[in-house]
């Protein structure tokens, strides 16, 4: 009955997300993923303009004083949290009992302070697991984080138990650096400016390669003037108000419950 009745409000609360409620608005929230293992690089992450989230690896040399140095400079901070086939001291696995992942996630958390929110390293195994996913969802309610689902595979479940707790959370939609170049990743960026415009917002990630920085310290100045508001990734989830985008489902639930 529960699952009906928070069927029947997501249901209800579409036709606000299938109108253009954004009237013209477009809205951009960057992540950058895989940091705390280089400090040049990370300096040069923190450098970038604007609200730039900073996803920092907890098995990693510079994750914890990294942190607080992203914190003292007004970044958000988020555990980019490693899940199978990611491995390491911290990496969730699926058939790992659920004791073991949550000793796994706190272990992880204090090597980053001031997370406030995750997100998954790889997991293209381990975000299609719906047990370790819902307990995940339900802990970070517990702890008041929020969840970014990376979409790493098709098949993720996690956004989906996000949202039947109505947890804050987001999705990703588009990946700037796949493919490591210049000329890739400013068409990757453009592909998310021209889905902001459409959809009213996007969520992007990228990782600190030396072409992607390039790209960015290039592209992101610019974005104002091209009609593109830069919000935190805290604004974006307020925004999307725990609604699933078109390429993640309809009628703003995500297609994998």
């Amino acid at each position: 009955m529960r699952y009906l009745l928070c069927t029947l409000l997501y249901l209800l609360s579409s036709a606000a997300f299938a109108a253009p409620a954004h009237q013209g608005k477009a809205y951009l929230s960057l992540i950058i993923d895989d940091l705390g293992q280089n400090s040049a690089r990370d300096s040069r992450t923190l450098a970038l303009p604007g609200p730039v989230t900073l996803a920092i690896m907890p098995d990693t040399p510079h994750a914890t004083d990294f942190a607080r140095q992203a914190h003292k400079a007004g970044k958000t901070v988020i555990l980019h949290m490693p899940m199978d086939p990611a491995t390491g001291p911290y990496a969730w696995h699926p058939g790992t009992p659920l004791p073991e992942l949550a000793q796994r996630l706190a272990a992880a958390l204090d090597k980053v302070p001031y997370a406030a929110g995750i997100n998954n390293h790889m997991g293209s195994r381990m975000t299609s697991q719906a047990e370790p996913m819902a307990w995940l969802m339900a802990e970070l309610q517990r702890r008041h984080l929020y969840f970014i689902d990376s979409r790493t595979s098709a098949a993720t479940v996690a956004a989906a138990k996000a949202q039947a707790l109505d947890l804050a959370h987001v999705s990703r939609d588009v990946f700037l650096d796949d493919v490591r170049t210049p000329e890739a990743i400013a068409a990757q960026l453009q592909q998310g400016i021209d889905l902001a415009r459409k959809q009213g917002s996007a969520v992007l990630i990228g990782h600190p390669y030396p072409q992607t920085l390039e790209v960015l310290e290039r592209e992101l100045p610019r974005l104002k003037s091209q009609g593109i508001e830069w919000i935190t990734i805290g604004q974006m989830i307020a925004q999307r108000g725990n609604l699933a985008m078109p390429a993640h489902g309809k009628h703003g639930l995500y297609q994998n419950r």
